[in-house]
């Protein structure tokens, strides 16, 4: 958790030791998330899955909310940093950027299909500014990787359509965490991000229908 997004209240630590502490509880309160919910998320819950005491966490957070919100945030820093460090390393081309693109929002949210439901909705205002600012951060992080191909983009506006791509690309897999539980399509992370580049370099390479050609 960065110390730009910490709160009145929470204490940052400042050894390593107190960093690898903090950083179990997150873990724990994480899995708390993803397995349970929103109804099941405790401080006891995280306390004995961390194997701490109620009071050492207490003694970091003033409660609950603010151990949601650090977890909460803690996911969101890994979806940023995924996304960029996979970008970085993409292979040449706008097809790598795609496909880096999509391999890491699956593995970002394989396993957390309970959990990052929860950053975009049912809390509070700031919170849901912080997971539209992440999605925003990883939309823009894909659209500069993909600057140096617009030339092999079809569509009249090559910018925007990358743009538009990344949305979808983010809009399906925050629908397919929210729902594969409950309406599971079969597929594993790892496919569902090789037919989503699939379809996104379709529409990318496609050319528009000219209004005469649309009858």
């Amino acid at each position: 958790m960065s110390a730009q997004h910490a709160e009145p209240g929470f204490r940052p630590p400042q050894q390593a030791r107190s960093r690898e502490s903090l950083q179990k509880v997150l873990t724990s309160a994480e899995h708390v998330l993803s397995t349970g919910g929103i109804d099941e998320f405790t401080v006891a819950a995280v306390a004995e899955h961390a194997g701490v005491s109620v009071g050492a966490i207490y003694r970091r957070f003033t409660g609950k909310e603010q151990l949601l919100k650090a977890v909460k945030d803690d996911l969101l820093e890994q979806l940023e940093t995924g996304v960029a460090e996979a970008l970085r390393a993409a292979s040449p081309g706008l097809r790598g950027a795609i496909d880096a693109f999509t391999d890491a929002m699956a593995r970002t949210f394989s396993g957390r299909t309970r959990a990052f439901p929860e950053l975009l909705g049912g809390q509070p205002a700031e919170g849901v500014e912080r997971g539209l600012q992440a999605l925003e951060t990883i939309q823009r992080a894909l659209v500069e990787s993909a600057e140096p191909y617009l030339d092999d983009v079809a569509q009249r506006d090559p910018r925007n359509a990358v743009r538009f791509a990344a949305r979808s690309i983010i809009g399906s897999c925050v629908h397919r965490a929210a729902t594969c539980q409950s309406w599971p399509d079969g597929l594993s992370w790892q496919a569902w991000a090789d037919a989503t580049t699939e379809m996104a370099m379709t529409y990318l390479a496609s050319r528009p229908q000219e209004p005469s050609e649309v009858e």
